[in-house]
């Protein structure tokens, strides 16, 4: 990895640490999603980054690829478990992380499983872990505490400008003998859930990335089209960046969107939900492999290093 890349790493690695304090403050009960979604992202422009992905704000059985609305009026219930995921780049650069907010108390336990995975798959990686030394002992931390792991979500690899690629890293545990490699960017990603453990695609989708671009007869969709291949190339974007930014009325968008979706010019991203009345909670952080060294992206820096708990 040339030195450039590592910096432009570390450098979304420390916005991405910022913005996921910004997000803690934030995000109080009764906070309204859509203004802390886009203050959170503000931030993280402001401090020198570009969003890897539309801020995800997704809600108790609800484990993924959820964002506010364009609209957004929902508002953070305080036993509402809210999982909180934020991507970071740097010149396509990305710091991938996630953790999880239930204002109650009720379901502490079951945040405490799955980033006490974390925890512990970071603490494996100086020992030249295998993907399935990985996998066991995210599965083990999370049965420890009474839940089980989401076992088709899973951690991945992290490219320039690509936010999910190979390779997938287990949640549970399996037989995976590779092993992290030099030069390479990866997530740590574990999902606990009183559930089964599966979770499904939903009938909503309010994250798109492109897919097959190429030319459109509607006025409205090459508008779209063109502002996400120059702005979000192969990153994921929300339709609420496309009512702010182009000033898209909701008919606009509507007709644009679905000419896009029909053409598969842009695939949508469905809410990922596990069984309805159960809970999910996440955990998240990214590091990149450096002749041997494990360089950890969203943490405190030096000056913070005594004024939190949190390891990863």
């Amino acid at each position: 990895m040339e030195t450039e890349e590592k910096n432009k790493y570390i450098k979304a690695g420390k916005i991405h640490f910022e913005a996921m304090e910004e997000a803690r403050k934030l995000l109080k009960a009764n906070a309204n999603l859509y203004d802390a979604a886009e203050k959170i992202e503000a931030l993280i422009i402001k401090k020198g980054g570009r969003c890897a992905f539309p801020v995800n704000l997704s809600l108790n059985e609800n484990a993924a690829h959820q964002t506010p609305e364009f609209d957004g009026k929902l508002a953070l219930d305080e036993k509402d478990l809210l999982k909180v995921d934020i991507g970071v780049h740097v010149d396509g650069f990305i710091a991938d992380g996630a953790f999880s907010i239930n204002h109650s108390g009720e379901w502490k336990d079951l945040i405490e499983a799955s980033e006490l995975a974390k925890d512990n798959a970071f603490a494996l990686l100086g020992k030249n872990p295998s993907l399935g030394e990985i996998g066991a002992a995210i599965q083990k931390a999370i049965k420890s505490k009474g839940f089980n792991p989401v076992q088709n979500l899973s951690g991945h690899g992290l490219a320039q400008y690509l936010i999910h690629c190979a390779p997938s890293i287990p949640n549970y545990e399996k037989s995976d003998d590779r092993k992290f490699e030099d030069d390479d960017a990866y997530a740590i990603e574990p999902f606990a859930t009183n559930g089964e453990g599966f979770i499904r695609e939903g009938n909503e989708s309010n994250i798109f990335a492109v897919e097959e671009p190429h030319a459109v007869r509607n006025g409205y969709a090459r508008k779209i089209l063109s502002r996400v291949m120059e702005e979000y190339r192969t990153l994921p974007f929300a339709e609420r960046w496309l009512v702010r930014d182009l000033k898209l009325d909701e008919f606009a968008l509507k007709v644009g969107m679905k000419q896009l979706l029909r053409e598969k010019c842009i695939k949508a991203y469905p809410i990922l939900h596990e069984k309805p009345g159960t809970m999910v909670s996440q955990a998240e952080n990214s590091f990149i492999k450096v002749e041997g060294k494990i360089i950890t992206l969203s943490k405190p820096g030096k000056k913070d290093a005594g004024t939190t708990s949190r390891k990863h």
